[in-house]
Formats: C-alpha cells, sequence, structure tokens
C-alpha cells in the first residue's frame, strides 16, 4: 500500500477517534465538537465575525452559520452590530462565559485521557510535526486563493 495514502488514512482516523472523544466529554453539557471549536475561539480570540471564524477555522460558510445558530439559540453567543452596520461580530454570552470553565474541565481532561500514553518527548516532536505541517497547509491554501 501507498506509504502516502496509508498516513492519510490515519490522520483521518484519528482525527475521527479524537472528534468522537471531544463529543463524549461534551454530550453532558449538550454540547457538540463543533460548537465547542467556536466556543473556544471566540473565548481565546474574542468577538470575530461568521467570515472571520470561518476563514481561520478553515470551515464553509452554510456549517459555521449552523454552529453559530445552534449556539444563539442556546444562548452561548450573540450577534452585535459591527462598526460597520452590515456586518455582524459573533460573541459569548454572559451564560457561556458562567458555564465555559465546566466545558473545558471535561475538554481538558479527555485531552489528558487522550495524549496520556504518549512520551514527553513524543508529545514535543507530535507538536513541532503537526505546527510545521499546519504551517504549511496555510501558506499552500493562501497561495489558491
Amino acid at each position: 500500500m501507498n506509504d502516502v495514502h496509508e498516513l492519510f488514512h490515519s490522520v483521518q482516523q484519528l482525527a475521527r477517534q479524537m472528534t468522537k472523544a471531544l463529543n463524549d466529554a461534551l454530550q453532558p453539557f449538550d454540547i457538540y465538537s463543533s460548537q465547542w471549536t467556536v466556543l473556544f475561539l471566540l473565548k481565546t480570540k474574542g468577538s470575530m465575525t461568521q467570515k472571520e471564524i470561518s476563514d481561520y477555522l478553515a470551515i464553509e460558510a452554510p456549517p459555521i452559520t449552523r454552529t453559530v445558530q445552534k449556539l444563539v439559540a442556546n444562548g452561548y453567543v450573540r450577534q452585535v452590530k459591527g462598526i460597520d452596520k452590515r456586518t455582524k461580530r459573533i460573541e459569548l454570552t454572559e451564560k457561556a462565559l458562567e458555564k465555559y470553565p465546566e466545558w473545558e474541565k471535561a475538554v481538558l481532561q479527555m485531552n489528558q485521557e487522550l495524549i496520556q500514553p504518549l512520551t514527553s518527548a513524543s508529545k514535543e516532536q507530535l507538536l513541532l510535526l503537526i505546527s510545521d505541517w499546519n504551517q504549511q497547509l496555510a501558506i499552500r491554501g493562501k497561495e489558491f486563493e
């Protein structure tokens, strides 16, 4: 079998397993991994437009719109008018800020469980490899815009 094919298959399988574990960890809070991704982004980066969220996460606009609508319905984010009246910024609500530490605790615990089998050296090497690869893919993506 082609080594590159096997590599990409393994990465996709790992991503699926990680998404499933994240969904399982967040299930008691009725939040899914796609929603957590947006909540985490807004908590770490501050308010953003849907376009900024979409661009940052490299996810098409329709799924981001659905995720934001679900978060609005749950009272976790709100849309506020930006400086330009045509744009709306998405920001966390007080409800989300109150619940965020619980969500983060569950996610961090799950992360620790998943990474636990790796040695410190393996964790450092993995982080370096993924960061470098991600950076190269981001550069490549900008070339095609």
